[in-house]
């Protein structure tokens, strides 16, 4: 296949020209991907930056043999209920206010944002009755099969019956949290904080405990 081995002599190429020394390391394997994140089942991708204009991050619900690329945190063997979780109003408060920013933009973060988001005091099977809810926001990505999530979660131009997808969500993600209905974003945030410090509280008082004994 000439052209193949055009295409790998012309990989190989590029990079040892390359100032990167991962990408030089790994010059001599011109078939192997430079990426090490290839996952093997359906994988959620949330995006490091997102705009600071739209309602919700657009995170996607992907598939093998989709490679994500480093501009995304993919989080594999994901549930139904995890994705609605993330893609909540909930989730957005949260993101909003503890998490970082490039220039005006949201930043997403592991070890700040999804480590530390609080997860609804309710029983796994209480969870499970988002993946209706999660399905249907999926279902309605679909049927808008020429756009991308770009598109689709644009400030100016979401779908409106996406936006309805989205609000059934949150209002079942918001009773997992409490009953009395939430008036803000502010209030969700207050409620998510109460809960996290409640979280921790066990955690410092460990951490503050020293062990006894003789000096």
């Amino acid at each position: 296949m000439p052209r193949v081995i055009e295409r790998i002599r012309a990989v190989r190429a590029f990079r040892k020209r390359s100032k990167r020394k991962s990408t030089l390391a790994i010059a001599d394997f011109p078939t192997k991907y430079n990426v090490e994140v290839i996952p093997r089942h359906p994988f959620l991708v949330v995006p490091k930056v997102s705009s600071e204009r739209r309602e919700y991050v657009p995170i996607g619900w992907k598939r093998p043999p989709t490679i994500p690329s480093d501009l995304v945190f993919v989080i594999e063997d994901a549930s139904l209920s995890l994705f609605a979780l993330l893609t909540s109003a909930m989730h957005m408060s949260w993101l909003r206010h503890v998490g970082g920013r490039l220039e005006s933009r949201y930043r997403y973060s592991i070890g700040l944002v999804y480590n530390t988001f609080p997860k609804p005091p309710a029983e796994d099977s209480s969870l499970a009755k988002l993946d209706r809810l999660a399905n249907a926001v999926l279902d309605v990505r679909e049927g808008h099969g020429g756009s991308t999530l770009a598109d689709l979660y644009s400030p100016d131009l979401m779908p409106s019956d996406l936006r309805a997808a989205h609000r059934a969500l949150d209002r079942a993600v918001d009773r997992l949290y409490r009953r009395k209905p939430f008036k803000s974003d502010r209030d969700r945030f207050e409620h998510l904080l109460d809960l996290y410090s409640k979280l921790v509280v066990p955690v410092d008082c460990n951490l503050n405990q020293r062990p006894k004994g003789r000096r």
